[in-house]
């Protein structure tokens, strides 16, 4: 068994509106071995981006704890936090949106690699080719400009700055709900691959349980801010026991193949 690589605990979070007190999250606890894939569904407002923005450290919790490679993720600040960061990364849903459109996709690439410390200055440009030729991109791309590449080639190239670091875990939160059909299943195919390859472990937050089934180990549903049922990915599809599960797998689209 793999040792465990992220353990949250009893993690609440709550907003404010109209003079009310919402719970966004309520004693959430999730766990994720290294080298596993969890998969994080619910419907829109279930509490998942609320999830992934708190252990990103982009919204602070009101209760709970995280433990992220044997260390009180929560507890980290300054120096010792941007350290850390470059072993969790995050995929969006828009690249385009995480990236400065004038960049080119080799100063995007850098970024990374300088910031943290990757590698020396003299074998970046080498690390970039490498990088993107890892993404399914040839080494040419890298003096192209973001703003020029298609959906999937971005997201391909978000997916290189996001290894860039050499992390052991990767966060997707909805990242390949905007890509046509055809480039998504590329996109899960490079995932899958380059988890086999690299062991990285990921929380691929989604809406769409078919997306999540294809490159899960286990899979965790959240309603109303809390973690209504988590098992194995194959056994949560095909015999959901939360109602929230059920609703997911009925939203599932199916081929009709009587006319009638």
């Amino acid at each position: 068994m793999n040792p465990m690589l992220l353990s949250i605990e009893n993690v609440s979070k709550g907003f404010s509106s109209s003079g009310r007190r919402i719970a966004a999250l309520d004693n959430v606890s999730l766990t994720i071995a290294a080298g596993e894939t969890l998969g994080l569904v619910g419907a829109s407002g279930s509490g998942k981006s609320t999830l992934s923005r708190i252990l990103l450290r982009l919204l602070s919790s009101d209760a709970g704890s995280i433990r992220f490679e044997g260390e009180d993720w929560l507890a980290l600040y300054g120096a010792s936090l941007r350290r850390k960061r470059a072993r969790m990364q995050m995929v969006f849903q828009d690249p385009l949106a995480a990236f400065n459109p004038l960049a080119t996709v080799g100063t995007v690439l850098d970024d990374p690699l300088r910031i943290h410390g990757v590698v020396p200055r003299e074998r970046r440009a080498g690390e970039i080719a490498m990088l993107l030729e890892r993404v399914g991109l040839s080494a040419d791309f890298a003096g192209r400009p973001v703003r020029a590449l298609s959906g999937g080639q971005r997201q391909r190239v978000a997916i290189a700055r996001a290894i860039a670091t050499r992390p052991s875990l990767l966060v997707l939160d909805e990242a390949v709900s905007a890509l046509d059909v055809t480039v998504r299943g590329k996109i899960l195919e490079l995932l899958v691959g380059l988890q086999k390859e690299q062991g990285i472990a990921c929380l691929f937050i989604s809406h769409d349980l078919a997306v999540v089934r294809a490159v899960s180990h286990r899979i965790a549903v959240m309603d109303g801010g809390r973690i209504v049922e988590t098992g194995p990915a194959a056994a949560v599809v095909a015999k959901p026991k939360s109602a929230a599960g059920r609703a997911l797998v009925e939203a599932v689209p199916r081929l009709v193949t009587d006319p009638s």
